[in-house]
């Protein structure tokens, strides 16, 4: 028994990042400015993204490429029931309808034959979750788009850095939302970065801030002009150097800490492959994961406990967990709106009764991860069916 709680996901900070956010605060830019430039410049170059541009969060990244790509009342967008419920909120806070579709059993990803199944003369987009980290059947997912002219905007929310066929997920020029939430892989505190085609971040940029056709530091920096005009009704999504500082020194870290990930992965298959209450995340063979959760899944059938006394168990053992995620159709305004039923969508209503997310992180000691092993396997030994 762990005498300290291990709390499921805190951020990994360093002296680096304190350094970097330092140098911030003494150079008297603490909004948007040049730190924020070089971390946008940074992610691109890291991702061989054609254009980055930095926002104040995943979801204002996604909101923005839903803007930029002219979606609106009358409209429909594709979506996945197994995702936070930011994803949905971004299609209804531009007045578009989402339209869910079941996820595969095996990735817990969108399911693309259902998503072609789904297209209408309404759909304009498709807005796929990388679920866990694990990229989506991008190819099938592009394919069906371009044969019925629609966007295709990634969640790409857990998928840095992520591969599709050594392709890493944000590189291309449609446009891809990620989030750097205290949660993530690498962390601004609060944060986002929308990647995709020049001429489309060019557009997002300008709606990211007010609808300016300049940004503050083109304004006050110097040889700036006071000088500026609105061209659109914009939105207040910009990020701040405080938050690029971060992102700074956490890009510069982020290969050793996903290395450190894919240790404490290994070892979680190797100690739990032999547990028939437990089923183990996949990674398939043409891609890389950025495995931002490891989300087990109980064999029900083989316990004699349900999902949710285990992870009481588990907080008894002071180990932290989460569940990802509460599916958007059972949540009262999704399932009353538009009159979804539980059941609607099987595969995913069957995962989620039996996810359970264990502690993965970068700052995960061996110790730690022995104690989490330890107590999984204690609680389906002692509650085997």
């Amino acid at each position: 028994m762990r005498e300290e709680f291990l709390p499921f996901a805190p951020p990994n900070i360093g002296d680096a990042e304190i350094a970097e956010v330092s140098d911030a605060l003494r150079s008297g830019w603490i909004t948007t400015g040049p730190k924020t430039k070089q971390f946008e410049a940074d992610f691109a170059a890291y991702l061989g993204a054609p254009s980055a541009l930095a926002v104040s969060s995943g979801t204002a990244a996604m909101h923005l490429a839903l803007v930029v790509h002219g979606i609106g009342p009358g409209d429909e967008v594709i979506t996945t029931p197994m995702t936070f419920c930011s994803t949905v909120s971004v299609i209804e806070h531009v007045g578009a309808r989402p339209i869910l579709v079941d996820v595969q059993p095996d990735t817990l990803n969108i399911d693309p034959d259902l998503v072609a199944a789904a297209v209408t003369d309404r759909t304009r987009a498709i807005l796929p979750v990388h679920y866990g980290g694990h990229p989506v059947a991008l190819d099938r997912l592009q394919q069906i788009a371009h044969s019925h002219s629609l966007a295709v905007i990634e969640d790409a929310a857990h998928a840095l850095p992520a591969r599709y066929d050594d392709r890493l997920i944000g590189s291309g020029d449609n446009l891809v939302a990620f989030s750097f939430y205290a949660t993530k892989n690498l962390t601004t505190a609060e944060g986002g970065m929308l990647t995709g085609a020049t001429e489309l971040i060019a557009r997002a940029k300008v709606a990211h801030l007010h609808g300016m056709d300049r940004d503050a530091w083109q304004r006050y920096g110097q040889g700036g002009s006071w000088y500026y005009e609105i061209v659109m009704p914009g939105f207040k999504y910009n990020m701040s150097d405080l938050q690029a500082a971060l992102g700074l020194a956490q890009l510069r870290r982020l290969n050793g800490m996903q290395t450190r990930r894919r240790e404490i992965v290994s070892r979680y298959h190797e100690a739990f492959t032999d547990l028939d209450a437990v089923e183990l995340p996949i990674q398939r063979n043409t891609v890389e994961s950025a495995w931002h959760l490891y989300p087990i899944r109980l064999r029900l059938e083989a316990l004699n406990i349900d999902r949710n006394r285990f992870i009481e168990e588990m907080t008894l053992r002071n180990i932290g967990t989460s569940v990802h995620f509460i599916p958007i159709h059972v949540h009262p305004y999704y399932r009353d709106k538009y009159g979804w039923r539980r059941d609607e969508f099987p595969q995913t209503i069957a995962a989620y009764e039996r996810l359970v997310s264990l502690p993965l992180h970068s700052g995960l000691s061996d110790t730690d991860v022995a104690d989490v092993v330890a107590a999984v396997r204690a609680i389906v030994t002692a509650h085997a069916a």
